[in-house]
């Protein structure tokens, strides 16, 4: 009676050590997948973050190329000015003969 009682012990210990094993086996691979999904995030910011990089990269290059299109509009447009004050002179001077 005695071995009978103390086989049944063992039979439920070695079912509550057979469920925690499961259990071990279980979290341990719920935790491979969310290191796995968490490598696979850590690889997606990584990219965004070089994406954004470039970009900014991008965005500096065109506000060089603003600057110096409006730098090359205001050089243009004082020549612009230049040559219509030229062009005015030229015209009093073509146009005083014939007032003459």
């Amino acid at each position: 009676m005695v071995i009978a009682g103390a086989e049944i012990k063992v039979g439920r210990l070695e079912s509550i050590v057979e469920q925690i094993g499961e259990a071990v086996l279980a979290t341990t691979e719920t935790i491979e997948r969310l290191a796995q999904r968490v490598d696979n995030l850590s690889t997606q910011v990584e990219e965004q973050g070089k994406q954004l990089q470039q970009q900014g990269y991008q965005i500096l290059a065109l506000c060089d190329a603003v600057q110096t299109l409006a730098e090359t509009q205001d050089d243009s447009l004082q020549r612009i000015s230049l040559l219509t004050k030229n062009l005015d002179r030229l015209m009093q001077l073509i146009e005083a003969p014939e007032d003459s």
